[in-house]
């Protein structure tokens, strides 16, 4: 069977039922490359379960990481269990054993370092910067993955009264399509009012036409991921962090904050939009694990 006509079948499945988003079917298909590039034209009918493993020690050699290779392997498994349903294909992958992967805990900081981050990210002196205290404070307010972010329309920012006060939330479309609304506090809140009120419009002006986005960039239209990456890390260093932040920090700080201050696991799990509460408890370890460290800094048979 010919690679590219069975990884598109793969791909297009991927898409069309499974709902997956462009970044994570790209991610599909460069691993489906590399496969494709050490078979050298063999015909995928001809692929036997001692391929797959030479295919790993192949890998192995390139210094990947436990993690990337069972990634990859993943891919494999995926892409001819859909070749054998769909076309009979025998599937050479069942033999695979997945290596331990080493657990490593998501990189939060600290909630003062996360507001001065958020205060470096004004700049009086560069109105546009008003967007970008908007942009951090609601990384930070909803645990949104950047993604999801730049993908906000206005009509996503809802603000509703309840019997004791006015609510605002969120609604962020995730992985595979999914939606989840997640409550808004009222930092964020000010944030975005200021900066649909102050800039927006002009940004909007520049463009020469409507849209519905949130966040727009400085020639009018919808932000890009880049950009909040670089506002992202602009902040951080003015603000002084020396160690390594990115968006996904804001999402891992997030959810370490809301269990330090004893929120329900079950709760961050739908607030993060893990389908799985074993992927949330991950951050329960970043707790535990500050509890040992303190333990064995001043308990003195600790160690």
């Amino acid at each position: 069977m010919n690679f590219e006509t069975a990884a598109e079948s793969f791909l297009n499945h991927l898409h069309i039922e499974k709902g997956l988003a462009k970044n994570t079917i790209f991610a599909y298909r460069r691993d489906l490359h590399k496969f494709c590039s050490f078979l050298e034209g063999r015909d995928l009918v001809t692929v036997e379960p001692e391929d797959i493993t030479k295919f790993e020690v192949f890998l192995r050699g390139q210094k990947l990481s436990v993690g990337t290779i069972n990634r990859i392997d993943s891919t494999l498994r995926s892409f001819f269990n859909h070749l054998h349903i769909e076309h009979g294909l025998k599937d050479p992958t069942l033999e695979i054993v997945t290596s331990k992967n080493v657990r490593r805990l998501p990189k939060a900081i600290s909630v003062d370092q996360m507001s001065s981050i958020i205060e470096s990210s004004y700049r009086q002196s560069d109105p546009i910067t008003s967007r970008d205290r908007a942009i951090v404070e609601l990384l930070y307010a909803s645990g949104a993955r950047v993604s999801e972010l730049i993908a906000l329309d206005i009509s996503d920012v809802v603000s509703v009264a309840s019997e004791a006060d006015i609510v605002t939330t969120l609604k962020l479309r995730g992985k595979g399509g999914k939606e989840r609304i997640v409550p808004m506090g009222s930092f964020a809140k000010s944030a975005i009012d200021d900066y649909l009120i102050r800039i927006r419009p002009g940004l909007l002006e520049k463009a020469g036409k409507s849209t519905h986005a949130l966040f727009l960039n400085a020639r009018g239209t919808r932000i890009s991921r880049q950009s909040v990456w670089q506002i992202v890390l602009d902040a951080a260093k003015a603000a002084g962090i020396t160690q390594e932040v990115s968006p996904h920090t804001f999402r891992h700080s997030y959810a370490t904050h809301l269990l330090d201050g004893g929120a329900d696991i079950r709760v961050v799990q739908e607030l993060l939009g893990h389908s799985s509460v074993t992927t949330t408890q991950i951050y329960t370890l970043i707790s535990i694990d500050k509890i040992q460290q303190t333990y064995i800094t001043a308990h003195p048979r600790a160690q």
